[in-house]
């Protein structure tokens, strides 16, 4: 499942070094305000789709899309933000056992 989402980042970073005339994936990256305006889009379709509980796995799986070459766009890596989100991981760990002692 991961691996899907690993595909589309080494597919961003290879689009970046060795473009791809007519790639959308290509525009997406070379276009940052194209890029900010897909993210926002397909954000507000989501939740749409969920609003209506429609369509709602294929408007999600184009946020993650356009989400992650929003990012590459932006020099971005995603393992940064996987690195923070295990830090907040360990930091609510913490926090609720902390809160467990009183």
């Amino acid at each position: 499942m991961l691996n899907t989402l690993e595909n589309l980042v080494k597919l961003a970073r290879e689009r970046k070094s060795t473009p791809v005339e007519g790639s959308y994936t290509n525009k997406l990256l070379t276009d940052k305000s194209l890029s900010k305006a897909k993210v926002l889009e397909e954000v507000d379709e989501l939740i749409e789709a969920v609003e209506e509980n429609s369509n709602i796995t294929h408007e999600a799986a184009d946020v993650f899309y356009h989400l992650l070459m929003y990012l590459e766009a932006n020099d971005i890596k995603i393992e940064d933000v996987m690195s923070e989100l295990e830090k907040r991981k360990k930091w609510v760990t913490m926090l609720i056992i902390s809160l467990q002692k009183f």
